[in-house]
């Protein structure tokens, strides 16, 4: 697969005097810029890239995942949309624990899935903030799957995984050149059953009878017939003279602001130069000092602001020493996610992150749909008692984090996210280092090279558990970076090209003047910031 090269020359950064959309292919940017021509909010525009991508990159997202959203609309803490789906009322972790299973199924296991929450998730945004209704929004995402769309490199590299998977006819034994054009009939059919129906004609109707069939006894009708979409509170923490938000539990977005805090607690305003490897240092630490309870302390009881009470602060920026690495537990890597991020003309601002978890899910089909079902339910515990552990109505811990930022007098300062698994929260606070503390342009922060703490696990999502750490570098990464850091006790893998290993990211910053400032990601190959009128 062709992998990105690290530019010589900064990744630019696109201007524009009205909207942006930012996401991981052009086709979803562009459709959500088309939605902003004609009228609609930011909102209508992130659901109709949101769709898109549903559409063309099956390997990272779709209508059989879920979906978390920020939405700053007016001055203020922004408002938030968790849908996040909830185990079907078939859970039964005791059963698994009889199988002779540990953890829960990674692939193959349809308990991997709870009950999908991007459709709920589209048509609560739409309800709320939407101007143009769904049939509009959906439109570019129904054309493409309808008539076909290019295979991006990506897709066109992970199809051969869908090999033996039953009931993706649209796409399992499909292997088409980057850029042929691949249909997606069925898929555009629920697409079309939303637009027409909204959330019952989804839940209720053919996606619906389809799961519960495909469940044998994981989920009943009820289970989908109440909506897994809720309106939220934020959780908001104040570092680097702004309001920084994100999704309260069971997100772990509470990581990107607990380790800002201790970043900023330990050097202020004044981080270590970018190209010394103490920037590093500080920034890794950070991370996998506010990390290291993780698996005890995020479920779906959770209090988003006792995890950021002073004490876990304090606590946290005693263990960092800036000479030698904290011995403790740490995060991270890839997943199958996406993040994108829309402004309108009015300044309405939308950070939105849906996934799959891996890659294309728990590799269980819905037949007849086009639809693939996430795994997301691999955040559970098996572990008997455990506040995370699998259940009927249980929510998993995620590692979808979104961020959105605020100026002290309320007004959108940026909004911006990323995929890439346990390590989500580590490049949004590297990403906010550099915007916040650093002033760079947001195609310079994108362009950078990032420090990513991972496990030694080809599944990249038991880190939190696995005794193995070790820092990721990318072959761009400054010189004393990888000598620094082995210095100061870490492992370090410098790594050549690996195109999803360290996320892909996308930022719109909205300047005091009202010009928008954005950038997409050249790690996703296909990303574009689109401007709109």
């Amino acid at each position: 697969m062709p992998a990105p090269v690290p530019s010589t020359q900064p990744w630019p950064t696109t201007y524009s005097p009205g909207g942006m959309v930012c996401s991981v292919d052009h086709l979803a940017s562009s459709a959500g810029a088309e939605v902003l021509a004609a009228g609609g909010s930011a909102v209508d525009a992130a659901v109709a890239a949101s769709a898109v991508l549903a559409v063309t990159t099956p390997h990272m997202c779709g209508m059989g995942g879920d979906l978390f959203a920020l939405v700053h609309h007016r001055s203020g803490p922004p408002e938030v949309l968790d849908a996040s789906g909830r185990a079907g009322s078939g859970a039964d972790p005791q059963r698994l624990r009889a199988e002779g299973h540990q953890a829960m199924p990674f692939r193959g296991d349809v308990r991997a899935a709870t009950v999908p929450g991007c459709v709920d998730g589209w048509c609560a945004l739409l309800e709320r903030h939407g101007r143009l209704g769904r049939a509009a929004v959906l439109a570019p995402a129904r054309r493409l799957a309808e008539d076909g769309f290019p295979a991006s490199p990506m897709l066109a590299f992970m199809l051969h995984a869908l090999d033996g998977v039953e009931g993706c006819d649209e796409l399992a034994g499909v292997r088409p050149d980057v850029g042929a054009r691949v249909l997606r009939p069925d898929l555009a059919r629920m697409l079309a059953a939303v637009a027409d129906g909204g959330r019952a004609a989804f839940y209720e109707g053919e996606f619906g009878r389809s799961l519960v069939e495909v469940g044998g006894g994981e989920y009943a009708p009820a289970d989908l017939a109440a909506p897994a979409a809720r309106w939220r509170d934020p959780l908001g923490a104040r570092v680097w003279g702004h309001d920084v938000w994100t999704v309260p539990p069971t997100s772990q977005g509470y990581l990107t602001l607990l380790s800002a805090l201790v970043v900023e607690r330990l050097a202020g305003d004044d981080l270590p130069p970018v190209d010394d490897a103490a920037w590093a240092h500080l920034l890794v630490e950070a991370s996998r000092l506010a990390a290291a309870d993780r698996p005890a302390v995020l479920h779906d009881g959770a209090d988003g602001a006792a995890l950021l009470d002073e004490a876990r602060v304090a606590a946290a920026v005693a263990g960092f020493d800036p000479d030698r690495r904290w011995p403790g537990g740490a995060p991270v890597r890839e997943g199958g996610t996406i993040h994108l991020c829309a402004v309108d003309r009015e300044g309405t601002g939308v950070s939105l992150i849906q996934s799959n978890a891996s890659g294309f899910g728990c590799h269980v089909a819905v037949p007849g749909t086009g639809i693939l079902l996430h795994n997301r339910g691999i955040g559970f515990s098996l572990e008997e008692g455990h506040p995370a552990e699998y259940g009927p109505g249980r929510v998993p811990p995620h590692t979808l984090a979104p961020a959105l930022v605020t100026r002290p007098d309320g007004t959108l300062r940026a909004v911006l996210g990323t995929m890439g698994g346990d390590s989500q929260p580590q490049v949004v606070l590297q990403l906010l280092a550099r915007l916040l503390a650093g002033g760079e342009e947001p195609g310079a922060a994108l362009d950078a090279p990032r420090a990513v703490v991972a496990s030694g696990s080809a599944q990249g999502f038991d880190t939190w558990t696995d005794p193995r750490q070790l820092v990721r570098l990318e072959g761009h990464a400054p010189d004393g970076w990888a000598g620094g850091l082995e210095a100061r006790g870490h492992e370090v893998e410098v790594v050549g090209a690996d195109p999803a290993g360290f996320g892909h990211a996308h930022v719109i910053e909205v300047r005091p003047d009202g010009v928008r400032a954005g950038a997409s990601d050249v790690r996703a190959m296909t990303g574009a910031a689109v401007a709109a009128p």
